[in-house]
C-alpha cells in the first residue's frame, strides 16, 4: 500500500445555495488537489457531510471524483456505520473497481465493548473485496478502539492494512506505530500532531486542513518522511494557526470558509451544521489571503 503513504485529503462535498450537491465546484477541488501535490483523495469521509447525503447523492458525488480525477490520483471510499450487517452488505454490493481501499470508521453511538468492536470489524474484513483503513475517532464515535484491538485486528486479517486515528493522543499512536505489525499503516487523523506521529514512524496523514493548503501540508509531511527535521516544522508552524480555526466551530465550516475565499465553492452546509460566525470567517479569510493564494 506505498500509494498510501504521504498526504489524503477528506474530501468536502460543496453545496450550491439551494444546498444542492455543486458537481462543478466539486471537479475544481479535486483538480486542486492534485495540482497541490496530494497523494491520494478519500471520498464520503465525515468531511463530506455523509450522514446529510441521500443515496442518490452519495453516488453522484462517487461518480463525480472518479471522472474528475480521470486515474490521477488513487481513492478511498468512506464505507461505515454503526449496523455491522449494513455495512457488510454495501461492501459486497456496490462497485468498487475504481478505488485502491475502503475507510471504515469504528461503530458510532451503539458504544461497543472492545469485543464488539473487533467482531464488527471482522464481519467488514470478511465481506470486503478492497484493503480496509480502520477510522477511529473517540470524539465522534463516544469509543476509543484501542491499540491492543486494533493489533488485533491488523495481524488476524490481511486486508486490513492500516488505521486512520484521530483520538488526538501522541501517546496512544506511538503505541500502535511501536506494535505494529510491518507494512500496517498508521495514519494520523489529527492534523496537529501529523508531523509528530509521521517522525515517530507513522505513514502520513488523512487531512482536512491539507485540502485547501495542499502545497504547504504535503510538502511538509514529505520533509516528515525525509526526517528533514527543521524544514518540516517551518512549514508546520506556518501552517498551524489555520488547523486550530478550522476546528475551532465544527468541520467542514472552517475549511469551506477557506475554499469560499480560493474561489473553488460556496460555504454552504447542511443542517445541522452552520456557518461559522463573523470573527472566525474574518480571521480564516485573512490567514488565506495571507498564504493561501
Amino acid at each position: 500500500m506505498q500509494s498510501l503513504i504521504g498526504t489524503g485529503v477528506a474530501l468536502i462535498t460543496p453545496f450550491k445555495k439551494d444546498f444542492s450537491v455543486d458537481v462543478d465546484a466539486l471537479k475544481k477541488i479535486v483538480d486542486f488537489q492534485v495540482q497541490g501535490g496530494i497523494d491520494y483523495l478519500v471520498v464520503l469521509g465525515t468531511t463530506a457531510e455523509s450522514a446529510t447525503l441521500t443515496k442518490q447523492e452519495k453516488q453522484l458525488v462517487i461518480d463525480t471524483v472518479i471522472e474528475a480525477n480521470a486515474g490521477r490520483l488513487p481513492l478511498v471510499l468512506g464505507v461505515g456505520g454503526n449496523n455491522t450487517a449494513e455495512v457488510a452488505a454495501e461492501l459486497k454490493e456496490r462497485d468498487l473497481s475504481a478505488f485502491t481501499a475502503i475507510l471504515s470508521v469504528s461503530p458510532y453511538y451503539n458504544k461497543p465493548t472492545q469485543e464488539g468492536i473487533y467482531q464488527h470489524f471482522k464481519m467488514v474484513a470478511e465481506a470486503s473485496p478492497l484493503p480496509i483503513i480502520l477510522y477511529n475517532v473517540p470524539g465522534r464515535t463516544a469509543s476509543n478502539m484501542l491499540p491492543a484491538t486494533v493489533i488485533r485486528l491488523a495481524k488476524d486479517f490481511k486486508n486490513i492494512i492500516g488505521i486512520k486515528e484521530a483520538a488526538g493522543d501522541i501517546v496512544q499512536a506511538m503505541k500502535l506505530i511501536q506494535h505494529k505489525p510491518e507494512g500496517f499503516l498508521v495514519i494520523s487523523g489529527d492534523d496537529m500532531i501529523t508531523l509528530p506521529m509521521v517522525l515517530a514512524g507513522g505513514a502520513g496523514v488523512i487531512s482536512v486542513i491539507a485540502e485547501g493548503f495542499p502545497r504547504q501540508f504535503s510538502d511538509m509531511v514529505r520533509l516528515g518522511l525525509q526526517r528533514k527535521v527543521d524544514e518540516a516544522y517551518k512549514l508546520h508552524y506556518q501552517i498551524a494557526d489555520a488547523i486550530d480555526m478550522i476546528f475551532e466551530q465544527g468541520n467542514p465550516g472552517g475549511i469551506k470558509v477557506v475554499f469560499r475565499e480560493l474561489g473553488l465553492c460556496e460555504d454552504t452546509l447542511r443542517l445541522p451544521l452552520v456557518n461559522v460566525n463573523e470573527d472566525l470567517d474574518n480571521r480564516l479569510t485573512s490567514f488565506t489571503r495571507q498564504i493561501g493564494k
